[in-house]
């Protein structure tokens, strides 16, 4: 599933490129990916036709186009998702599911389609009102009008990538949680963004166990673990994303390549490129926990 900063990669091109343009035509090809669009497709397509894209924000995976009805296209990539600017002209994708059509797209000028492709259906779209941000600061990356977010994202907490979060609630709200350091980093509505991958690759970098009780932090490692956390989704950025197959692209349809420059996530049995230890991986929440035996010692009062 594409994390904080895959879906940062793409809501950067959704900003260059879409800011700006008008919808002037939108076509539902299959009614899953819409499905949280409770009034219909119909619906979608109608509330979508001549409105202008005003910005395009997120908050943690959530992505969102604010426009100038007073709402907002919301976007959720799920498993598989894809949103990809195409000429007119380009042949359909194998599993485009909605297509809206832009004039004005770009410095350019040029026309061009926003196409929505998911292969596997877990993600969606939907036009939802905006309500304001309850701390009154902007809703997320890339706000440039009110303090407002799409109201099925409002109790989704800011991210590491935010300028606006406070670090120092977010501190004290970690170490008040009493559960695992990974599972709390996991915890969308304490801070948002952080998936499997990041989590063990910021963790290692931090020297953390995954299970080590957050009542047990110090100042100094609570602000080690979100150093880590930022220095890891800031390097991802620089790749474009990290792309295991061909289901993650940006706009452009390009995959990045930060998978090249894991340390721990995936890599058991090879060794710990800080020690030598070879990788560990502990089942994990339906998932998987990868960490270096020797970087990072399992607390014996472990949380899992």
């Amino acid at each position: 599933m594409p994390e904080l900063p895959e879906v940062e990669v793409v809501r950067r091109g959704l900003a260059r490129w879409v800011t700006g343009t008008t919808v002037t035509d939108v076509e539902v090809r299959h009614p899953r990916p819409v499905r949280r669009h409770l009034a219909g497709a119909g619906d979608f397509a109608a509330r979508l036709r001549g409105v202008t894209v005003t910005d395009a924000v997120r908050r943690g995976k959530f992505l969102w186009l604010t426009l100038d009805s007073g709402e907002a296209l919301l976007a959720h990539l799920g498993m598989s998702g894809q949103l990809v600017l195409q000429p007119p002209d380009a042949p359909d994708e194998t599993h485009l599911r909605v297509r809206l059509a832009l004039d004005g797209a770009g410095s350019d000028r040029e026309l061009r389609e926003l196409r929505f492709v998911d292969q596997r259906m877990f993600g969606g779209l939907a036009v939802v009102p905006l309500a304001p941000t309850p701390d009154g600061l902007p809703g997320g990356r890339g706000a440039l009008g009110e303090p407002v977010l799409p109201v099925p994202v409002v109790h989704i907490a800011r991210d590491v990538l935010d300028p606006d979060l406070d670090d120092a609630a977010l501190a004290a709200r970690l170490r008040r949680k009493r559960t695992g350091l990974k599972r709390a980093l996991l915890d969308q509505q304490l801070v948002s963004g952080i998936g499997n991958i990041y989590a063990d690759e910021a963790l290692w970098r931090a020297r953390l166990h995954y299970a080590r009780p957050t009542e047990t932090l110090t100042r100094p490692a609570v602000t080690a673990v979100l150093a880590a956390t930022r220095d890891v989704m800031n390097e991802a950025l620089a790749a474009g994303g990290t792309s295991f197959d061909s289901l993650y692209v940006d706009v452009n349809g390009s995959s990045g390549y930060f998978e090249r420059s894991l340390a721990v996530y995936g890599q058991e049995g090879r060794p710990c490129p800080r020690c030598g230890t070879p990788i560990r991986r502990d089942p994990f929440m339906n998932r998987s926990s990868f960490t270096c035996p020797t970087c990072q010692r399992r607390p014996r009062n472990a949380h899992w």
